[in-house]
């Protein structure tokens, strides 16, 4: 018996979030388990998107489109295939990425949630809080952090 069947995985978009979902489907794999894509997001209007995509500049991906969380999934579901996961479910989650990724897994009944470390050492991630560091608190099953950085 293998110790978890259903592994949860947030992803944001970008390259370092794209490892921890490689992973999180090898992992999934290895263990014949579910693996559950989820990316977070919060609509904005066009107005709010031009201003901090000026202001995000190489961050900006995070922002483009109306929700581009679906692309997201897509490319994510994509690589967690190409690393051997074989049951795949992908979510898109409106809200704010550690209260979603917690009530998705905690919805799911996940064994595990995966996330990546990018956040975890820097002065905003120890000043505002982190993800990984918010996840690994909150969650109530096993956090795994996947250095991504």
């Amino acid at each position: 018996m293998s110790a978890y069947k259903k592994v949860v995985v947030g992803t944001d978009g970008s390259e370092s979030s794209y490892r921890a979902v490689d992973r999180a489907a090898s992992l999934a794999a290895d263990e014949s388990a579910t693996l559950v894509i989820a990316c977070a997001y919060v609509p904005a209007d066009p107005r709010s998107v031009s201003q901090a995509a000026d202001q995000l500049g190489d961050d900006a991906y995070q922002i483009r489109g109306d929700n581009p969380a679906e692309d997201i999934v897509r490319t994510a579901k994509d690589r967690a295939v190409a690393a051997g996961a074989s049951t795949i479910e992908a979510r898109t989650v409106k809200g704010a990425p550690v209260e979603s990724l917690i009530k998705l897994a905690n919805e799911v009944e996940a064994d595990l949630l995966v996330v990546g470390n990018k956040g975890l050492n820097s002065l905003t991630g120890r000043l505002l809080g982190s993800v990984p560091a918010d996840a690994a608190r909150r969650a109530v099953c096993d956090v795994l952090i996947v250095h991504t950085t």
